[in-house]
């Protein structure tokens, strides 16, 4: 599912909103779980998992074509724990 079919899906059930409205609010909350990543924070979500952020240290990595060592700069990458509701209801047969 993308953001469209997202937002499309939440107006569809809840008629007294307007699609701009639905919009907005998945907007808004996305942004907020940008901004608590951004600062180093951690976001859950009961039932569905945690977001949060790991560091990678800087390496050497090898440019493919060339075969050329390069130097890959640390950085920090967005991770994501699924929670224990969400992989039961996935491993459900």
């Amino acid at each position: 599912m993308i953001k469209s079919e997202l937002i499309a899906s939440l107006a569809a059930e809840n008629p007294h909103l307007t699609q701009r409205d639905v919009e907005r609010v998945v907007g808004v909350i996305l942004e907020k779980m940008i901004v608590a990543l951004e600062d180093g924070g951690r976001v859950e979500l009961r039932g569905f998992g945690a977001f949060s952020v790991r560091s990678r240290p800087a390496r050497s990595g090898r440019n493919p074509r060339t075969g050329e060592t390069v130097d890959v700069r640390a950085k920090h990458v967005p991770f994501f724990k699924s929670g224990k509701e969400l992989r039961a209801r996935l491993n459900a047969d």
